[in-house]
C-alpha cells in the first residue's frame, strides 16, 4: 500500500500550474512528421527571422517555390537531401498559454530506436498518418512503443486531408481504425484531428474547409490538455548519483547524497530505507542551491543528508521506508530491441538501472509481440532489431526496480554490449501494456546460474 507523505509547507509550482509539456511527433516515412513541426513553429510564429530566411533560401536552391517548413528541424545534411528525418530533432518554443519540448523522431523502421529515445520522457505523443494510406504496420509499431512507454496521452492526427478532398468518411474510417488498435493497447487518453500540415487547416487555425469538424486544432489541444504533475501521488524515489563529502574546515562532517529525485516528494524527518542494503534511517536536511529547505520534489537536483552514518554509494536508492520497492535479482520486462545484433537467451549483457549498472543474463525471450494484430508469438527464440517482445532476466546483484507502471523513471532499464558499450534494448519492467493482467513472476532455477 502506497503511503503519501504529507503536503510540504511549500507547494511545488506544478500543483498549482501546468506551464511545460514534452510531447514526441512520430508516424510512417513521408507522413508529414516535419512538416507538421515546421508548420506548428511557424504559424505560432516560435520561428526566428533568421531561420527562416535560411529555410527559404534552402527551398529556392531545390526549385521550390514555398518554403518547406520541414527544414526548420530536418537540420543533417542527409535528411535534406533525402526528405526524412534520421535522428531526434529537439525544439522549445512557448506560447502565452504553456510551454513546450517538442521532440520530432524519425519514420523509417530502421530508426525506430530514436523514436523509443524521443518518446521516452514524453507526456503526449502525436502521431501522424497519411490520409491516402491509413494506419500501417509502422503506424500501429509507433503506437505500441507510445503504449509501452506510458505516455499518457496520444493525438492522432489524420494530415494531407488536401490529397484526399478534406473528405470525412476517409477521417472517420482511420480514426475508428486506429482508436480501436490503441484501446486495445491500452491508450489512456485518445484524440482524433484532421489535418493538413501543408496547408496549415487545423495545426494552429481552424480549417475553413472542414466545417463538419468541431474539435481543437492540433495548437489547442497542446496548450489544453490536463497533464498530472502532481508527485504527491506517486511513489517516491532517488537514485543516489554521488557521494559529497567536503572534509573541510568549515564542513568538516558534511555527508550529502547528491541526484535527482526520480518521483514523488521527500521531507526532512521522513524515515528512509536505502536500497539494495535495506539500512534504514530519516532525512536529517535536504540541501537545494546550497540552501536548506524542509521538502523537495521531483524533478529537482538536491542533497539529502541522513540523520545515521550508513555506506551509501553511487547506485544505491533512497525511498520512503513504508513505500520502499523489493530488491530483487530476477526480472521480468518488455523490451524493445534496438541493435543490429539479435538479442538471445543466454546472452550476457550489462543492465543499467537509474544509476547503478550490473552483470545480467538474459534467460528467456517467452514470447515476441506481433503488431498487427497484438498477439504473442511464443519462444521466437531472439529478437531482432526493432522487434517488441517480453524477456526474463537474472541480474548479478539485487536492483529496487519498480513496475514501468507505476513509476517510469525507477521502471525502466537499458541492457548493454558488454564487449563495446553499444545499447541492445530498452527495458519496462513489468506488464507490458496499461490495463494489462500483472504477469505471475516466473519460477526461477538459482541453480542455472554461476553468480
Amino acid at each position: 500500500m502506497t503511503v503519501n507523505p504529507p503536503a510540504p509547507a511549500t507547494e511545488p509550482a506544478a500543483l498549482t500550474e501546468v506551464s511545460l509539456l514534452r510531447f514526441a511527433t512520430a508516424g510512417s516515412v513521408d507522413d508529414g512528421k516535419s512538416t507538421l513541426v515546421g508548420r506548428l513553429l511557424h504559424d505560432s510564429k516560435s520561428v526566428l527571422a533568421d531561420q527562416l530566411e535560411a529555410v527559404e533560401r534552402a527551398s529556392a536552391s531545390r526549385g521550390q517555390e514555398a518554403p518547406d517548413l520541414a527544414l526548420l528541424t530536418d537540420g543533417l545534411r542527409a535528411e535534406r537531401e533525402q526528405g526524412i528525418t534520421i535522428d531526434v530533432a529537439y525544439r522549445y518554443f512557448a506560447t502565452p498559454r504553456r510551454r513546450f519540448i517538442l521532440a520530432d523522431t524519425p519514420g523509417h523502421v530502421q530508426y525506430t530506436r530514436n523514436m523509443v529515445t524521443g518518446a521516452s520522457t514524453a507526456e503526449l505523443a502525436v502521431i501522424l498518418v497519411d490520409a491516402r494510406h491509413g494506419v500501417v504496420e509502422q503506424t500501429r509499431r509507433h503506437a505500441a512503443v507510445a503504449a509501452l512507454l506510458r505516455v499518457p496521452h496520444v493525438v492522432l492526427a489524420v494530415n494531407k486531408m488536401d490529397l484526399v478532398g478534406y473528405a470525412e468518411d476517409v477521417f472517420a474510417t482511420i480514426a475508428a481504425e486506429f482508436t480501436k488498435y490503441a484501446k486495445a493497447l491500452g491508450v489512456p487518453a485518445m484524440t482524433t484531428i484532421p489535418i493538413s500540415a501543408l496547408e496549415g487547416d487545423n495545426v494552429v487555425t481552424p480549417s475553413a474547409v472542414m466545417d463538419w469538424y468541431a474539435g481543437p486544432t492540433v495548437l489547442e489541444h497542446l496548450e489544453t490538455v490536463q497533464i498530472d504533475h502532481d508527485p504527491r501521488g506517486r511513489v517516491t524515489r532517488f537514485p543516489v548519483q554521488y557521494v559529497i563529502r567536503p572534509q573541510t574546515a568549515e564542513h568538516r562532517d558534511y555527508r550529502g547524497y547528491a541526484g535527482k529525485i526520480a518521483s514523488g516528494i521527500f521531507h526532512v524527518g521522513q524515515p528512509v530505507t536505502v536500497l539494495p542494503s535495506g539500512h534504514t534511517s530519516s532525512i536529517a536536511a535536504i540541501d537545494v542551491l546550497g540552501e536548506s529547505v524542509d521538502a523537495a520534489w521531483a524533478p529537482q537536483s538536491v542533497t539529502i543528508r541522513l540523520a545515521d552514518d550508513i555506506d551509501i554509494s553511487r547506485g544505491d536508492m533512497i525511498a520512503p521506508s513504508e513505500q520502499a520497492p523489493e530488491a530483487t535479482q530476477d526480472i521480468q520486462a518488455t523490451v524493445c530491441h534496438l541493435h543490429d545484433t539479435a538479442l538471445t537467451p543466454g546472452a550476457r549483457v550489462l543492465l543499467k538501472h537509474t544509476t547503478r549498472t550490473v552483470k545480467a543474463i538474459v534467460k528467456q525471450i517467452p514470447d515476441r509481440l506481433t503488431l498487427d494484430d497484438l498477439s504473442h508469438h511464443p519462444a521466437p527464440g531472439s529478437l531482432e532489431v526493432n522487434d517488441i517482445g517480453r524477456v526474463v532476466l537474472r541480474t548479478s546483484e539485487p536492483l529496487p526496480m519498480d513496475a514501468y507502471g507505476d513509476c517510469r523513471r525507477t521502471g525502466s532499464f537499458l541492457l548493454i554490449d558488454p564487449a563495446d558499450g553499444s545499447t541492445l534494448a530498452a527495458g519496462m519492467a513489468g506488464a507490458a501494456f496499461a490495463g494489462a493482467d500483472s504477469e505471475k513472476r516466473a519460477e526461477l532455477d538459482d541453480a542455472e546460474w554461476d553468480f
